[in-house]
């Protein structure tokens, strides 16, 4: 199936590893040049001019933390400056956390809340302008199963991710007039390099491998029985970012392996 992708330009924030790294290179294979940031300048580098090596399309990676508004200014220009603007951004960078909503002081707040949810309003002001005048576009943002269903030891994760949802939703209603379909993937166990140290932490005096953890969390959690590679959940990226996917807009979509224990 030809998704009608090739010459397109993607955004993809934390895009030098795990999910972030998979849909880059799922939009690479269709022909899509891909900006891609991370904190880690080496590896977002090396991880971009990897991509244009692998798939003969144009990279960009730059050193930027999201969850700073200055850092977000500067990708967006870097972006501007070598493709002229976009017509995918995937704002995909975040991460777990741990605390209780006792304890976590304003400051734990005010992080998360930059990173999963200022972050995506502040690059689709900074890149919207440009997608408009490109026609249209897509964006998705990737929250979390935990939006719905939260895991009772990261409440502000859960609480950052539903905010980030609903961001969704409203943004797909102002922008849908523009052609610009926005959407929310809400993945499950997706097997990261996150989990991988997290359980790899859990498990140091423990007497059982990482991987047998891993393994029981998803027989626990999910009538599949397993994790899903970051590979799997980037199909599902690269087709809502194609016109194939046109009549999806303003959706939350689930990838869970059958986690979610409610009718949605």
């Amino acid at each position: 199936m030809d998704l009608e992708l090739k010459g397109k330009v993607a955004v993809i924030t934390g895009g030098s590893v795990g999910i972030g790294l998979a849909v880059a290179r799922g939009l690479a294979a269709e022909g899509v040049h891909v900006a891609l940031c991370a904190r880690d300048e080496a590896r977002v580098v090396a991880r971009a001019e990897e991509i244009a090596r692998d798939y003969g399309v144009r990279t960009l990676g730059v050193a930027a933390d999201v969850s700073r508004a200055a850092d977000v200014a500067r990708f967006a220009a870097a972006v501007s400056d070598t493709f002229g603007g976009a017509d995918i951004l995937i704002n995909n960078a975040g991460t777990g956390s741990e605390e209780t909503i006792m304890e976590a002081p304003d400051e734990k707040w005010h992080y998360y809340l930059e990173l999963h949810l200022m972050a995506a309003v502040r690059l689709a002001r900074a890149l919207v302008p440009r997608m408009r005048a490109r026609g249209g576009g897509v964006i998705l943002n990737n929250a979390s199963i935990c939006a719905t269903q939260p895991l009772g030891y990261e409440p502000i994760y859960n609480v950052s991710k539903a905010a980030l949802a609903m961001f969704s939703k409203c943004l797909a209603n102002e922008l849908i007039g523009d052609n610009i379909r926005v959407n929310t993937v809400n993945p499950g166990l997706i097997q990261t390099p996150d989990w991988e140290k997290t359980a790899r932490l859990l498990t140091r005096d423990q007497g059982v491998s990482w991987e047998a953890y891993l393994e029981e969390v998803a027989k626990e959690n999910t009538p599949i029985g397993r994790f899903a590679s970051p590979e799997e959940l980037a199909h599902f990226f690269v087709f809502l970012c194609s016109p194939k996917a046109s009549y999806c807009v303003g959706s939350s979509y689930y990838v869970d392996g059958g986690w979610l224990k409610v009718v949605n």
